[in-house]
């Protein structure tokens, strides 16, 4: 029991190996029909599925509108695209043209600062003057004020001892001594100068004094001038400094709005590009899911045209025992054997994995042996297939396969006896006449049916 579990393990294991590329031979004819088996794993229905065809069909219609929606979407977003781009270059332009603004409110205001610290300069020494002009204007008050002390001094003095004039004539008038009149004229005639001396620098005084006041007004007046225009200058340097920075942070934002902008423009048609391509890669799937399903159709159709032309002429050839183990699955000639050759069709050369007899469609097909029926399905390569588990034997697990079948008469899990009709010879899968394409598997490998017959 282990060793027909461990045999029909390697059978099932061979049924999900793909075979290599074999020509087959039909009509009674070697090589003038060839075979290329598919992965197992395909399709495994004897016939090709109308509600499944239509489903795919289905499918691709709402896979087309899904394209059509999402190539609208990706239309628009290239235009949302185009226009992001255009609004940032615009406002890249714009804040060239800021820079620009920027950089010439930057040169007035190097200007102006250079300006108020010329006029600081000058509002300095104009103070500075101002000041002197004041401490000269005191000290000049202050001189005239000592030349009036002086005045008064002689006047106080004029008064208590009289006019020195009318004194000069008293003297004359009642002086005995000549001598001594000449000395005391001179003595008066130096008083009155001095006195005449003493009003004249007074009066000079008193016009400098003048001057030096018109003088400090003046100096009053331009220093105001220049703090007002040092004030002006000032405010107009802060007001270029300020529209200058409020233009740079503006068109800053404007252009950092418009990146953005632009970024999730990028993004949008990014993630619309990629759905297109899902959908288009799926469509492509549906679209050689549809020409496969197609060409099975179209095969099947061949199949069942030629096995209904041959049907005509099929008999029952009858068992036919070997010298071997296994019995011939039908009573005819062999069109193709086992092993390499170069393929009439690919032109290489490849490994013929199995035996091909001659017989028309229809033609009923024997258990080499007896067994059990493992899988019954269609391969797009083998075209409807019957796979038997036929137990241990020689010390291996021993399976039998029969292809290109136009119909099968058992079921997965039916026990068969050694020359019950399991199917009927056909020309489905790749094939281009009716034959029976025979193999036989050792522990799961397919090896030369004529070692066991």
């Amino acid at each position: 029991m282990l060793a027909c579990a461990l045999a029909t393990a390697g059978l099932l294991i061979a049924v999900g190996v793909t075979p290599a590329v074999a020509a087959e031979g039909g009509g009674g004819e070697p090589g003038s029909a060839t075979e290329q088996p598919g992965p197992h794993s395909a399709e495994q229905s004897p016939h090709t599925d109308p509600h499944e065809k239509s489903g795919l069909e289905h499918q691709q219609q709402r896979l087309d509108g899904a394209i059509d929606e999402t190539q609208a979407d990706l239309d628009q977003s290239s235009a949302e695209l185009v226009a992001a781009t255009s609004a940032l270059e615009a406002a890249r332009i714009e804040l060239d043209r800021a820079q620009e603004d920027l950089a010439e409110a930057r040169g007035e205001l190097s200007a102006a600062k250079s300006l108020d610290r010329q006029m600081q300069h000058k509002l300095h020494q104009a103070v500075r003057r101002l000041r002197e002009a004041r401490a000269a204007l005191a000290e000049s008050r202050a001189g005239v004020a000592r030349q009036e002390e002086t005045l008064g001094q002689i006047a106080v003095q004029n008064y208590q001892s009289g006019d020195p004039a009318l004194l000069g004539l008293s003297m004359v008038l009642h002086s005995q001594d000549p001598s001594g009149l000449s000395s005391q004229l001179n003595s008066v005639r130096s008083v009155m100068d001095k006195e005449s001396a003493t009003l004249d620098r007074l009066e000079v005084s008193r016009i400098l004094l003048e001057v030096q006041e018109e003088e400090v007004q003046q100096a009053r007046e331009r220093v105001a001038v220049q703090r007002e225009e040092a004030a002006a200058n000032l405010e107009r340097k802060r007001a270029l400094a300020s529209a200058a920075q409020d233009a740079e942070a503006r068109v800053a934002d404007l252009a950092a709005l418009r990146e953005s902008a632009h970024s999730a423009a990028v993004s949008a048609r990014e993630a619309d590009l990629e759905h297109l391509r899902g959908l288009q890669q799926e469509q492509l799937r549906i679209s050689e899911l549809l020409e496969q399903k197609a060409e099975e159709a179209r095969l099947l159709a061949a199949a069942a045209a030629a096995a209904a032309a041959s049907a005509q002429g099929a008999v029952d050839l009858g068992r036919r025992r070997s010298n071997g183990f296994l019995d011939f699955p039908v009573n005819t000639y062999i069109t193709s054997h086992y092993g390499m050759r170069f393929h009439p069709v690919y032109h290489r050369w490849a490994l013929h994995d199995g035996t091909d007899f001659g017989a028309p469609c229809g033609t009923p097909i024997r258990a080499a042996a007896s067994g059990t029926v493992l899988a019954t399905y269609f391969n797009a390569g083998y075209g409807n297939r019957i796979i038997l588990d036929n137990g241990f034997h020689r010390g291996v697990g021993l399976g039998t396969s029969y292809n290109h079948l136009s119909s099968d008469s058992v079921s997965v899990g039916d026990k068969v006896k050694r020359g019950d009709i399991i199917g009927y010879v056909g020309t489905t899968g790749y094939s281009t006449g009716c034959h029976l394409h025979f193999m036989v598997f050792e522990s799961g490998t397919a090896v030369d049916p004529l070692n066991w017959l």
